[in-house]
């Protein structure tokens, strides 16, 4: 808000740094919080430590006192700048409190959607998520990974950064090739017809076929040989598959389709757009071309003509006296690729193709030792980008009841938790406002009840698991997405209710304790952007948007606005209302969640 007095402030500081010979250290400023008027605070610790490393003898804690003292007497008075104190190595700045309230809501008012944005930077991030594995069907898991992988990659985009978004769906494997040589063995063309349905009908079909191949109690020789028989056919299609078999590769392209089609329709409903996609069958032949160039680098060891595979001593390599990410394998003595194998293709795709600088998985926390080994491998291989890989892990979703498994047939489908949302939400707003069309109620229950399931996934570390609670999810009351949507419904109403907003106030009255609050966390909403974006972690921004929220409720429960008499007050509040409409509208959108004009 006050950044051209900053840098007026910055310029007196270092032309009396160098004045006086001192090696000044990069000036980090942080907001004071309030306390009878608002700040913001340097520090000289680094640049007295400069000193002493540079051979001065002295202590520095006391240097950066008697620097702080001396860039305040440089310093002089600045226009917007109320008061200047130097304080055990700090340089406090403040403000004068209405001319600071009077800033933060002007420059939100004047950049509206793009209050908060930060300035662009020279790097260029992907973000890889929403890629579950074909043949399969989309359930509450795989929302946890697409709405994580989303919010992030808003905020990256949004702090700044060229963002990429990319999808790495795994399209082959025995899980692949099992629902493949079931469907063609026992339910070819008996599909139903509906996207969502066919998607569902294929997981089906893979909880039926692990439980056919599966060793059962009390098993008759008759049981043993033909379920033996059946995994002889399933390994049979697989080896066609990889010869590039017509017939096998044209009913895997059609079943992968529908998966596709599924996958789609349901990144539509949530607003993803993905600019990327890869699959795991594409990097297949060059994930093999990379096991010989690690091999010719002396990266890998081919121990295969001892019978062995082929393996990369990642400690050893890189000098590591300690076991830290052991030894792995990038091919098989039959000269199948791995898992890691295609990741090394994939990064290799991304960084020379696509010209990524940074690279996040958003993949859950069971691959963080597979991840970290797949960096290091890319650090041995000469890829500068592997120290700015990070995996964004996740724990389980689950329900009450217990754990999902797709191979058992205990998933809970996405698409059956959201109809529910939107039906439970239908059924409370068909009370609350009975005046507005049916269709507009229906939109308002999916922006809320979709916003419930994304806030229940992003306001929960992303390291712990959640045991979901649809009715927790859809509480208009708690730490939900609803109750944060609904702030945005009663800022709303009381703009709708005015003469139309001033075009500017002041605020040059004593302030109420909630509206000190709320302004005080709407100014660190561009803050909380780049802390979120530098941690990647969206869990920030979605405890920043409901603290914001609470902030609101409060105000509009405490302080009247439109009522006020006094007209320069009521014109202040309006705005300060405005402003902060507008930036719970921006700290909703990057977590993906919409908001509702009415509830």
């Amino acid at each position: 808000m006050f950044e051209d007095e900053q840098q007026i402030i910055e310029s007196k500081i270092r032309e009396f740094c160098l004045k006086n010979d001192i090696p000044i250290a990069e000036l980090k400023w942080s907001p004071i919080p309030f306390s009878g008027e608002w700040g913001t605070s340097t520090s000289f610790f680094a640049t007295a430590a400069l000193e002493a490393r540079a051979g001065k003898k002295i202590q520095v804690p006391a240097r950066a006192q008697e620097i702080a003292e001396q860039a305040k007497a440089a310093i002089g008075s600045v226009q917007g700048i109320s008061r200047v104190d130097a304080i055990k190595g700090y340089l406090n700045l403040y403000f004068s409190t209405s001319e600071y309230a009077r800033r933060v809501v002007d420059e939100v008012l004047a950049s509206n959607a793009d209050f908060g944005r930060g300035a662009p930077k020279s790097e260029r991030i992907m973000v890889e998520y929403a890629q579950p594995n074909t043949h399969h069907s989309f359930h509450i898991g795989h929302h946890r990974n697409t709405i994580l992988g989303e919010a992030l990659a808003r905020i990256v985009e949004f702090a700044g950064f060229d963002t990429i978004r990319a999808s790495y769906p795994g399209d082959i494997g025995l899980g692949v090739i099992t629902i493949l040589w079931a469907y063609d063995r026992f339910y070819k063309g008996q599909e139903p017809q509906g996207i969502h349905e066919r998607g569902q009908w294929l997981l089906k079909i893979y909880a039926e076929a692990t439980a056919m191949l599966e060793p059962k109690e009390n098993e008759t020789p008759e049981e043993k040989a033909k379920r033996e028989a059946y995994d002889v056919e399933r390994h049979e299609m697989y080896r066609k598959w990889d010869i590039n078999d017509p017939y096998v590769r044209e009913l895997w392209l059609k079943t992968r389709e529908w998966s596709l089609e599924e996958l789609r329709d349901i990144l539509r409903i949530l607003d993803v757009k993905m600019d990327v996609w890869f699959f795991e069958s594409d990097v297949d032949v060059p994930a093999k071309e990379i096991v010989g160039e690690l091999i010719a680098k002396g990266i890998a060891d081919d121990e295969r003509p001892q019978g062995g595979a082929v393996i990369v001593k990642i400690d050893e390599k890189l000098g590591l006296t300690k076991e830290k990410y052991r030894t792995n394998i990038i091919m098989r003595s039959d000269g199948t690729t791995l898992y890691l194998t295609k990741d090394l293709a994939l990064a290799k795709v991304k960084f020379e193709q696509y010209h990524v600088d940074r690279s996040i998985y958003v993949v859950d926390v069971r691959q963080s030792m597979h991840l970290q080994q797949a960096f290091a491998i890319l650090k041995l291989w000469g890829f500068k980008q592997a120290e700015k890989c990070y995996h964004l892990g996740y724990g389980f979703v689950s329900l009450p009841e217990g754990a999902m498994s797709a191979r058992r047939g205990r998933v809970v489908l996405f698409k059956d938790v959201m109809d529910e949302a939107i039906k439970r939400v239908l059924a409370v707003e068909s009370e609350k406002s009975p005046d507005i069309s049916e269709e507009e109620r229906r939109h308002v229950a999916e922006q809320i009840g979709l916003g419930a399931l994304a806030y229940s996934m992003l306001s929960v570390d992303n390291n712990k698991d959640i045991i979901f609670d649809i009715n927790e999810a859809l509480n208009f009351d708690g730490h939900t997405g609803p109750y944060i949507q609904n702030a945005y419904v009663r800022a709303n109403s009381i703009l709708k209710k005015s003469d139309g907003l001033p075009k500017e106030s002041q605020f040059d009255y004593e302030l109420d304790p909630h509206e000190i609050e709320l302004i005080e966390l709407i100014s660190r909403f561009p803050d909380k952007v780049q802390q979120a974006a530098d941690e990647y972690r969206p869990l920030i921004m979605a405890n920043y948007t409901y603290d914001l929220a609470n902030a609101f409720h409060s105000f509009y429960h405490a302080v009247p606005v439109i009522q006020t008499e006094d007209k320069n007050v009521r014109e202040a509040r309006l705005r300060l209302v405005a402003a902060a409409k507008q930036t719970i509208a921006n700290a909703l959108r990057l977590l993906d969640i919409q908001a509702p004009e009415v509830m």
